[in-house]
């Protein structure tokens, strides 16, 4: 799953830190779902979607790598 919270967040004018206070992460679960080391639950991709003032869809992108057939 490929995410825009960077850009997003950059958008925003918000630092990793802020970002983690606002939505009370630490900073580093904040690195982790930026670099899609970590898939964050639904609750927790709706409140980053809420927090950039976006949809779920527009901040994720599901790539299947599985082979089709």
């Amino acid at each position: 799953m490929k995410n825009r919270i960077i850009e997003s967040r950059k958008a925003a004018g918000c630092s990793q830190e802020e970002l983690a206070a606002r939505l009370s992460f630490s900073r580093q679960t904040v690195i982790a779902l930026e670099r899609g080391k970590y898939h964050p639950s639904l609750p927790v991709a709706f409140r980053l979607a809420r927090t950039f003032n976006t949809s779920i869809e527009e901040l994720f992108t599901f790539e299947d790598s599985a082979p089709e057939g």
